[in-house]
């Protein structure tokens, strides 16, 4: 995969910033503060990946997931032992979207929504998975003849 910085529209920087290092692990490196208090901007670190989160600027169209309606994408983590990582998020306030399972292509993973209205997987790759063999059960899946 590519390198990727991830811009985060939260209700509240601030508090985000705090949730991100307790329940993911993700470091502050910077943080611009405007004129009068208000923190634009926090950036973080997860991993070798930017992570910055700002505050919805509503006149400039600029909204959180729950304003929205949700959001349609998934940032994905992987982690060393998933069911550690989710214990943390959890404990933190994540709410499940979907449990910690042994996934068809060879990842432990789950799903949470994070209290912004952002939605994480976490991953831990534990087997080794042939291409056909992902095909050929993602088929199964998804034509509703058997649960993965």
């Amino acid at each position: 995969m590519a390198d990727i910085a991830i811009h985060l529209v939260v209700t509240d920087p601030d508090r985000a910033a705090v949730w991100y290092a307790e329940a993911l692990g993700a470091r502050e490196t910077s943080r611009i503060t405007l004129p009068g208090g208000p923190t634009l901007t926090v950036e973080l670190r997860l991993g070798d990946t930017v992570l910055a989160v700002a505050g919805e600027m509503p006149e400039r169209g600029i909204r959180a997931p729950a304003v929205l309606g949700g959001t349609p994408a998934a940032l994905h983590v992987d982690v060393s032992d998933v069911d550690a990582a989710w214990a943390r998020a959890t404990a933190a306030g994540a709410t499940v979207f979907e449990p910690v399972h042994d996934a068809f292509w060879g990842d432990r993973t789950g799903q949470f929504l994070d209290p912004f209205g952002h939605r994480w997987a976490l991953d831990q790759h534990v087997r080794d998975v042939p291409h056909e063999e992902v095909v050929a059960r993602a088929a199964q899946m998804f034509s509703g003849s058997e649960e993965a």
